[in-house]
């Protein structure tokens, strides 16, 4: 059975940038924003950081990068779901620029992220692409163009409406997540009032001179539009 989430929700996707002591100590301070602020925040980990996130957190959805579409079995060097699930992870993306899938690729993932009950965080790069991905029905579609991540330059507000609208017309239970280039309160406040469900952040946060204080003041501004 898959956790269940509030909106709006907030994505904080460290990547590769951090892991072990420095990834679980803004996780901590996330998980203390979460709780304060009674917002729901996806926190995604290395693989091998989720179960120590998992045990020293009460609200964060501990969130896996990628998943692969396989059963236990033979999978040499292959994420088994149950073994992500069996970590604590809560969720898993799929199909980050970083990490792009096939059609066919994702279309198992996905199926199999629903099987071990992990909630589904699907990314798209165009209006195209958000429209063939929205009938996999996913929990979460985020609809980041590739040439605007890292750079701190957010989506268009029409962009964000075209996709907001023809994800929901084709999956109404999907939640749409705006993020890329997030890198202020003001973008976070802009992408919530295009209508998405959440929005998130890497480089903006992880990347600054003060992370938790970036942080802080994104969460707010999310708490402010909710």
């Amino acid at each position: 059975m898959k956790r269940t989430f509030s909106t709006p929700f907030f994505t904080l996707n460290p990547k590769a940038y951090l892991y072990g002591k420095e990834s679980l100590e803004l996780a901590l301070y996330a998980d203390t924003l979460a709780n304060e602020l009674d917002i729901d925040v996806f926190f995604t980990a290395q693989h091998v950081d989720i179960v120590t996130i998992k045990q020293a957190t009460s609200r964060l959805i501990v969130t896996a990068q990628h998943i692969d579409p396989i059963k236990p079995g033979r999978g040499m060097g292959h994420i088994l779901p149950e073994s992500v699930k069996n970590a604590g992870a809560e969720a898993t993306f799929l199909n980050h620029a970083e990490h792009p899938l096939t059609l066919a690729e994702l279309t198992k993932a996905v199926e199999r992220a629903n099987d071990v009950g992990l909630i589904t965080i699907v990314c798209a790069d165009s209006l195209k692409d958000a429209e063939i991905i929205a009938y996999l029905e996913p929990d979460i579609m985020v609809c980041e163009q590739t040439e605007l991540i890292g750079t701190g330059k957010t989506a268009d507000a029409q962009y964000m409406r075209d996709t907001n609208n023809m994800i929901k017309a084709i999956s109404p239970n999907t939640q749409v997540l705006q993020a890329a280039g997030i890198s202020t309160p003001d973008d976070v406040s802009k992408a919530i009032q295009s209508g998405a469900g959440g929005t998130g952040g890497t480089s903006g946060i992880v990347c600054a001179d003060d992370p938790k204080a970036v942080l802080f003041t994104m969460l707010q501004a999310l708490k402010k539009g909710a």
